[in-house]
């Protein structure tokens, strides 16, 4: 690599004939069911096929074949409480270099668990990522490490360049790239090599509302950001400096999106496309979904960067997207407390169609009157219209019913 901060379409080639053989080259596949609920043709780029669940492991790998023979023999370091953390480890342990891998204290124990497998020595250390790098970096002066940074990094930005190389390769028709940014070595590696290979494609970037920093940080504005999401591999707040200038530079935009366009992007790739993502990695769909008309019968290249979701928070999300299209209902009733009714609302439900899933039957405390109960119904129904009716059905016995 030159050391000019950044990176050409001559050094991402470079790159993908480095890791050849190390990195899987995922499909880029065309989903029917998720072009038909975007209202655009979406080509989908299966990273999360990757042995460790996620893109990651093409910078890793091109970084670490970079890397000089003293190099090698003294080993690496890195800082992640993620996807980097194994893509670092599984790489320095594919090439026999010692890793020492530094993890906040609230990193979960299977990503912790998960590191080490790959052979990693791993060091817990902060309460936060600022505090976690700084003792990375600390190390690496002391130990005489080499620092693998996970987005602010020449090669690591070539390396993950790679994924657009391929999904234009296999999908030349593409017209626009939506590609989700934490730090920003994706978004400028992929911007480098989809202008280099196709100079008319659109690429844009992706973050969500809680971390819009390099939106921010392109605007000319101060970063603010923090709060909740599910979205945690692109919750960053000091992006990479060369990236960032990199973007600047090519004037790529970057579009932010709510939290529940990313939770109903990760439920429809599940549902749809039969496909498993995390947060960050089903960002890029979820900006289809907040601007329609942005993306609208258009030829879209959309990554799946990472498929490591919790399942809970998985079942979650699916959960809450079903009560929100409306195929699950939530249903109160205050009813008579006398024999019969149940099975009353029971068969109205059914002759309607639904199934129930779960009851909740108060008698003691949540009734108003010592003559009544409170009902709790969660029903399974195929759409909003079948829902109204089983409503209107249950009301026409008489019963109040309120929606939950």
């Amino acid at each position: 690599m030159r050391t000019a901060a950044t990176v050409t379409l001559a050094d991402v080639r470079a790159a993908a004939a480095r890791i050849a053989g190390q990195v899987i080259r995922t499909p880029t596949v065309l989903s029917d069911a998720v072009s038909r609920a975007a209202g655009a043709r979406v080509h989908l780029k299966l990273d999360n096929l990757q042995a460790t669940g996620a893109f990651k492991e093409r910078g890793a790998a091109n970084r670490l074949a970079l890397l000089s023979a003293r190099e090698r023999a003294a080993g690496v370091i890195a800082m992640s409480a993620g996807n980097h953390a194994q893509a670092v480890a599984r790489h320095a342990a594919l090439l026999g270099i010692a890793a020492t891998i530094v993890m906040p204290k609230f990193t979960p124990a299977t990503k912790v668990v998960r590191t080490e497998g790959w052979g990693a020595r791993v060091v817990l250390v902060g309460e936060t990522l600022a505090e976690a790098a700084a003792h990375a970096h600390d190390l690496a002066l002391r130990e005489g490490l080499t620092f693998v940074h996970p987005y602010d990094d020449l090669g690591v930005i070539a390396g993950q360049a790679t994924m657009a190389l391929e999904m234009l390769e296999d999908a030349p028709e593409l017209e626009v790239l939506a590609i989700p940014v934490g730090g920003g070595g994706l978004l400028a590696g992929c911007a480098v090599a989809a202008r280099g290979l196709k100079p008319g494609i659109e690429v844009v970037g992706v973050e969500v509302e809680f971390y819009p920093a390099m939106a921010q940080r392109l605007a000319g504005k101060p970063v603010a950001v923090g709060g909740p999401t599910i979205a945690e591999g692109i919750a960053v707040r000091d992006v990479g400096e060369t990236p960032y200038a990199m973007l600047r530079d090519m004037g790529i935009e970057v579009l932010v999106v709510p939290e529940r366009a990313v939770e109903q992007a990760i439920a429809l790739l599940a549902e749809g496309a039969k496909v498993v993502a995390e947060g960050a990695g089903a960002a890029a769909l979820a900006a289809v979904l907040a601007y329609p008309d942005r993306f609208a019968g258009r030829a879209v290249g959309l990554p799946v960067c990472g498929g490591n979701i919790d399942a809970r928070i998985l079942a979650n999300v699916l959960l809450r997207n079903l009560l929100r299209d409306g195929r699950i209902l939530r249903l109160h009733l205050d009813i008579p407390d006398r024999p019969g009714v149940l099975a009353d609302i029971a068969t109205r439900v059914a002759a309607a169609g639904g199934n129930v899933i779960e009851v909740s039957h108060q008698r003691l405390f949540a009734s108003p009157s010592v003559q009544t109960a409170e009902l709790e119904l969660m029903v399974e129904v195929r759409d909003t219209p079948q829902g109204n009716a089983i409503v209107a059905a249950l009301e026409a016995g008489d019963y109040v019913v309120r929606r939950g």
